[in-house]
């Protein structure tokens, strides 16, 4: 009896340990509408995840291995499931393209273990929503250590079939961010490069996806690398320690890796999952912050007229500008330089290199900088300045107190090409540092941002893309299709600084390189139905006055708001056009815009309430091929039965206020 008491417990442990370590878990969490599905399983005791969407695999089979100084965790593990539960939650955005956002999601947190180091362990918190799910990384404090140091993390996507891919390739880590993209099969891809987050799946029968990552904070920015028929995660490396990604004490978290789904590209631009997954708004006072248009001279070169004075980094010319956004609704006026000149002692070689006797502190002899915030206030236009970032982050407290001084109210920061885990958090301290000062901040040559707007409501918008800019020097693949590919990728990401305005537009075959007055290549209406399409909470009237003084379709720039109380899109065929509608109050803006092929499309009109409104559209004239900035005005009534049948032209766009 006591031999096969023993047996019956020896054979009992047996069938725990094949459970425990041996045998494949399954481990689920789906979203509330039951669309899609996260499973979590530990095939030969490796870590490994899938997507499914609609009962269909998107990704299959995608591994997990974290790398640190202590061993990889993902190898031989072992998954313990903590109870999960629905999140429900709402909350206002100061800045956004909605003003409230309302959210369910399901959350599991799995506890990770390696069978043979019990200290090598982690949490993947995941949440599901209806619109995608995100997942995370925590890192828990240990008895043995207190510090990560974290050499990699591998998150795999094994994405299923041949999809459609709109991606951009980058040349390192250190960089602008800023390139073209390609659209090609799955396939195709090129495996020797890094590829820059958002990146567009488009899937057969009508499914949409795409991977980009939410929260980045004291941690490094992540790309996907093509290997062995996967994308795989690689992070930015540290410039003091390249063989380390993060040096961070514990316990600690990873930024959400996202994956955002959908049967209509337009859901994937309409979602707020990004903002969903980062933490409530720091900021006690939020008084100050007023998102607005700006004009930046920097673009069209600091031009002015004939006039009785010397253009330049004068006050003369700045008060001309503020004259101008003035008398024309433009809320702020920016500071630059003027000839490769801060407005700024610098004794560098140009904008992007500070000299060792750099000071930002102190304006050049011509400039009065309190002087010009007075003027502008009396006028009703705050004032900005740009500011290498270097310069200011050598004396970044009593800089920020300086500019307060004077009159203020934010700052361009430019030239970052960096995200690595130091750069992200100097752009958090700048962020947090700037607030207590009231200073709203616009980030330049940076990395892509990640919903943080809503934490730091006084982030106004990022550039980190290729933009107008550009036809300074001569760029001409900036064009109506490149634009096209920005809202299926990089806006996915957040607000996208652009350089719009640009109203002296010619055809393609009569571009010509202008580094002052640079014209533009898609139609006048295009770069109108832009301030819709995109989203920027400080959208710039970069073009000279004389460009939009009494022209057709300013009143259109003029009226366009700069942050959202609702967003839908209406129509959109990835690299071909978009529709996009967003609400302010009782009004609504529409903004179309087409690639290089003409066309037809219809707008309908069914997300308007019951009542008659007034319609007032821009339209491209039937002549743009020849002159691409003549337009239609027309107006009329509508109701939410109407459907507008609209022409756009090559290169074209429609804008519409609707009242």
């Amino acid at each position: 009896m006591i031999k096969k008491f023993l047996l019956l417990v020896i054979l009992l442990l047996s069938k725990n340990l094949c459970l425990d370590l041996f045998c494949q878990i399954e481990l689920t969490v789906s979203s509330p509408d039951k669309q899609i599905v996260f499973t979590l399983t530990s095939p030969d005791q490796r870590m490994e995840y899938s997507i499914q969407f609609q009962n269909k695999n998107l990704i299959d089979h995608s591994p997990i291995h974290l790398y640190s100084t202590k061993g990889v965790l993902g190898e031989h593990v072992k998954i313990e499931s903590l109870p999960g539960h629905l999140i429900q939650d709402s909350y206002d955005l100061i800045v956004g393209k909605a003003n409230h956002v309302s959210y369910q999601c399901n959350q599991k947190i799995y506890h990770i273990t390696d069978l043979f180091d019990s200290t090598l362990a982690a949490d993947i918190e995941t949440r599901v929503f209806n619109d995608g799910l995100a997942f995370r990384y925590y890192y828990p404090k240990s008895n043995n250590t207190d510090s990560l140091y974290l050499l990699d993390e591998n998150t795999g996507f094994n994405v299923v079939g041949d999809p459609k891919v709109l991606a951009m390739y980058l040349p390192s880590f250190q960089t602008s961010h800023e390139g073209l993209y390609t659209y090609t099969e799955y396939k195709k891809l090129d495996n020797s490069h890094l590829m820059e987050m958002p990146v567009l799946f488009q899937y057969a029968q009508n499914v949409y996806m795409s991977i980009l990552e939410a929260n980045v904070r004291d941690f490094a920015g992540a790309y996907l690398w093509k290997e062995n028929e996967m994308l795989m995660t690689k992070l930015s490396p540290r410039i003091d320690k390249p063989n380390l990604k993060i040096i961070s004490s514990l316990p600690h978290y990873s930024p959400w890796r996202v994956i955002q789904i959908g049967n209509k590209p337009g859901s994937l631009i309409e979602s707020n999952i990004l903002t969903n997954l980062n933490e409530a708004c720091k900021l006690d006072d939020v008084s100050w912050i007023k998102p607005g248009k700006t004009t930046f001279t920097w673009w069209n070169g600091n031009m002015v007229p004939d006039t009785n004075f010397a253009p330049g980094n004068n006050f003369e010319t700045n008060k001309y500008y503020i004259d101008f956004a003035a008398a024309h609704h433009i809320q702020y006026h920016a500071i630059y330089g003027y000839a490769e000149q801060p407005w700024y002692e610098d004794d560098g070689f140009d904008f992007g290199t500070p000299g060792q006797h750099v000071d930002i502190t102190k304006p050049i002899k011509p400039l009065d900088i309190k002087k010009i915030c007075e003027y502008g206030k009396n006028k009703g236009v705050d004032v900005y300045v740009w500011v290498n970032w270097k310069a200011l982050y050598s004396k970044l407290d009593s800089a920020l107190a300086t500019f307060e001084a004077w009159g203020l109210c934010g700052t361009m920061v430019d030239f970052m090409d960096r995200d690595d885990q130091e750069m992200i958090n100097i752009q958090e301290e700048i962020l947090l540092k700037s607030a207590k000062h009231h200073l709203f901040v616009q980030f330049h040559g940076s990395s892509k941002p990640s919903g943080l707007h809503r934490t730091y409501p006084n982030e106004f918008t990022r550039e980190g893309t290729l933009n107008y800019e550009v036809y300074k020097w001569g760029n001409s693949n900036v064009n109506a299709d490149h634009d096209i590919h920005i809202p299926f990728t990089r806006m996915l990401a957040g607000p996208t600084d652009y350089h719009l305005g640009g109203f002296r537009a010619v055809s393609r075959k009569n571009y010509k390189e202008h580094y002052t007055h640079p014209n533009v290549l898609s139609t006048r209406c295009h770069m109108m139905a832009m301030y819709v399409v995109l989203e920027s909470y400080l959208s710039m009237v970069a073009d000279v006055p004389e460009a939009y003084i009494h022209q057709p379709g300013f009143e259109f720039v003029q009226a366009v708001p700069s942050t959202w109380d609702e967003t839908s899109v209406l129509n959109a065929s990835v690299t071909e056009y978009i529709t996009i509608a967003r609400r302010k109050a009782n009004h609504w803006y529409i903004g179309s815009i087409n690639n290089h092929i003409a066309r037809e499309i219809d707008i309908k009109l069914d997300f308007l309430d019951d009542k008659t409104h007034q319609a007032i559209l821009f339209t491209d004239a039937m002549d743009v091929d020849k002159n691409p900035n003549h337009l239609i005005r027309q107006t009329r009534l509508v109701s939410n039965k109407d459907i507008l049948h609209l022409k756009l032209g090559a290169d074209g766009g429609v804008a519409m206020i609707i009242k």
